[in-house]
């Protein structure tokens, strides 16, 4: 069992080569936004909330290299906004109506969905998109809604949950080491 999970792992991860220029272009949106003053929300549930946190917080602490903090929000972290929201609009509101108060035109979301298909993601997506926000993704599977709600969009390519999970917390790293590269702290 262990060496078929890991040789099922590392199939998962050699297909994310074909990926690259959507992890590319990625970054691009993320350094550009965040040049212009702009911040990048994150968004999804259960272990893509987990990662949501994780990107957030290499942004605004640091991946590797030493340098300024960057704008960077989970809409995962905040229970009383969650739970409020939650009970007063449902859970399918949980995280656009974070983005209403929270974003602006020139923000980036990054949507996480390992379906795809996740309801309270996609109104994110919607909401972000009506606010002039640029909305990029990480699904699995076939990609589910989400691929039409993203200018850019990695799906892992996998049916299982915890291989697109691997495989999103590899390209969240890429996406923090291109964005500390390409934001060139000595300039």
């Amino acid at each position: 069992m262990i060496n078929d999970y890991i040789d099922s792992h590392l199939q998962t991860l050699a297909a994310l080569r074909e990926s690259a220029e959507d992890i590319a272009s990625m970054a691009a949106i993320c350094v550009e936004a965040l040049r212009a003053g702009h911040k990048i929300l994150i968004c999804g549930n259960g272990g893509s909330a987990a990662d949501a946190q994780h990107f957030a917080a290499e942004l605004v602490g640091r991946f590797v290299d030493e340098r300024p903090a960057l704008a960077a929000i989970a809409l995962t972290t905040d229970t009383s906004a969650l739970t409020a929201i939650a009970n007063d609009y449902g859970y399918d509101a949980v995280f656009s109506r974070q983005v209403a108060g929270l974003a602006q035109s020139g923000d980036v979301l990054l949507a996480i969905s390992t379906s795809g298909n996740s309801v309270n993601v996609l109104n994110a997506c919607e909401q972000a998109k009506s606010m002039g926000c640029h909305v990029i993704g990480l699904t699995g599977r076939d990609g589910g809604a989400l691929k039409a709600h993203c200018r850019a969009l990695v799906i892992a390519a996998s049916q299982d949950t915890a291989h697109i999970q691997e495989v999103h917390i590899v390209v969240i790293h890429l996406l923090c080491a291109l964005i500390e590269e390409r934001l060139d702290w000595a300039a």
